[in-house]
């Protein structure tokens, strides 16, 4: 039972460190958006979600791509 936690961990470690500019995501919220940049050693995260409005979000709080968030459902 902790061995497929402990997989799931690592491999959103993974995904973590390697967003990067222009990567859509999906946040823990359900927010869709496009990473324009990053902040405070890449702690945060800027997301583009339309024409003139930013956001500003814990890495943490991003789910993963957009593509396989929608794929799932």
């Amino acid at each position: 039972m902790l061995r497929p936690q402990m997989k799931q961990q690592k491999d959103r470690k993974v995904m973590l460190g390697n967003l990067k500019k222009g990567d859509k995501v999906v946040t823990s919220g359900g927010i869709h958006g496009t990473i324009t940049g990053f902040k405070e050693k890449n702690s945060t995260v800027i997301l583009t979600v339309d024409k003139h409005v930013k956001l500003t979000v814990s890495k943490s709080a991003i789910s993963g791509p957009s593509s396989s968030i929608e794929k799932e459902a």
